[in-house]
């Protein structure tokens, strides 16, 4: 082979794969993380529903501790956001152009990055108010447990790791519904409005361990993005948002809790 030959890209395959193979494809990416999630959600919420203990009554922590001794604990979070990251490189790997942009397939070209980062923060109002107001009435009609954001002691590494918590579940999530669900279902001949439909009831019902006033959130809050996502075409916003939203409910839960405990205080 000549040299030249050898640094010359390579061509982008011609042929679609076949619906069967895209099927296996979505079915083997959401069982390693968020389909998964969602089966356990579903079978959480069958537990807590079916307990002597009202549902107003029980907690739900979204970041534990994972041991007693500090630097293990921590040794476990940072494998933990580590690992739950491969879906999010799985999906790049599938949905990777070799001309650029590379990752166009799932929303991100690389432009317009400061407009991108502006509307997502817009998102912020959009969502995280309203989603804030659902939450409070929810626990007030116990459609919603009482979710404790941080559940880790307080050391110098528990805020960089709630961070990282938050980044991690804005890549997971918006990745994988958004970005990969998004390309994979247009191609098996879904309509928009289906896609947008069926990636919201997923992202809903994963999060229906936290009772069933999530899953109306959450429902809400994917029909919103994809219908935005479908205009836009862009992921970046979403990402940002999502990020947004749950640093700020990881981080400043402790001082919610302490502000308003009657509203945010956990179930004693």
């Amino acid at each position: 082979m000549r040299h030249e030959d050898a640094d010359r890209p390579l061509p982008e395959p011609t042929s679609e794969p076949s619906a069967r193979r895209l099927w296996w494809e979505i079915a083997i990416v959401l069982a390693l993380g968020l389909g998964q999630s969602a089966i356990y959600a579903i079978v959480q919420l069958a537990y807590r529903l079916t307990d002597d203990t009202p549902l107003a009554d029980q907690t739900a922590t979204l970041n534990p501790s994972r041991s007693d001794r500090e630097v293990f604990d921590l040794i476990y979070q940072v494998l933990s956001i580590g690992f739950s990251l491969v879906p999010v490189l799985l999906v790049c790997f599938l949905l990777w152009q070799h001309r650029r942009p590379h990752l166009a397939r799932l929303g991100l070209d690389g432009t317009r990055v400061g407009v991108d980062i502006g509307r997502g923060a817009l998102l912020v109002l959009a969502i995280g108010v309203p989603g804030l107001g659902l939450y409070v009435v929810g626990r007030a009609l116990g459609l919603f447990v009482a979710v404790n954001p941080g559940g880790l002691d307080a050391h110098w590494w528990t805020i960089p790791i709630l961070l990282l918590a938050a980044a991690r579940a804005s890549l997971q999530e918006e990745f994988v519904v958004l970005g990969y669900l998004f390309a994979r279902l247009k191609q098996l001949g879904w309509s928009p409005w289906t896609i947008i439909f069926a990636t919201s009831v997923l992202r809903a019902t994963y999060h229906l361990y936290q009772g069933p006033g999530a899953f109306i959130g959450n429902l809400a809050m994917g029909l919103l993005f994809g219908w935005l996502f479908l205009r836009t075409g862009r992921l970046l916003p979403f990402l940002v948002a999502h990020f947004l939203i749950d640093a700020t409910v990881f981080v400043g839960y402790p001082w919610a809790a302490a502000t308003w405990p009657a509203l945010f205080g956990l179930p004693g």
